[in-house]
């Protein structure tokens, strides 16, 4: 049993899709044409890291309610969290596609990190490796 998808709330699909894979190295699993639920057209998209099980599905917001939420599912926290093996190279590609970072890297007893913003506004924790002791 594993979550095999979690849905992040987006403005636009393809500056979501070249944010995620250009910028995070993401892989686009799926972009196709889909219809809401009382038939109108959407796009299903789905990118995830490399070789992980769990993606993530691009939502274009729809409607005001969910405009609202772009950028604030997780209320202002770190809502979500990256575990890369390579801190540094991932940081270093992250600012070269201008990732927005809220904090300088540091160091803690769970690993090197620090906290960036999704091209929706959203805050993540970029993680080096697992510190082993």
């Amino acid at each position: 049993m594993y979550i095999e998808n979690t849905t992040l709330i987006v403005e636009d699909y393809d500056e979501a899709i070249r944010f995620f894979v250009d910028a995070l190295g993401f892989d686009l699993i799926q972009d196709a044409p889909a219809t809401t639920n009382d038939g109108r057209a959407k796009r299903w998209v789905v990118v995830r890291p490399p070789e992980a099980r769990t993606g993530l599905l691009l939502a274009r917001a729809d409607g005001e309610h969910q405009s609202h939420a772009v950028g604030a599912q997780y209320a202002g926290r770190v809502g979500l969290f990256l575990r890369v093996d390579d801190f540094d190279a991932a940081h270093r590609r992250m600012l070269e596609h201008g990732v927005v970072f809220l904090t300088e890297p540091r160091d803690e007893a769970y690993g090197r990190f620090a906290v960036f913003l999704d091209i929706a506004g959203n805050r993540w924790d970029l993680l080096g490796p697992d510190v082993e002791g």
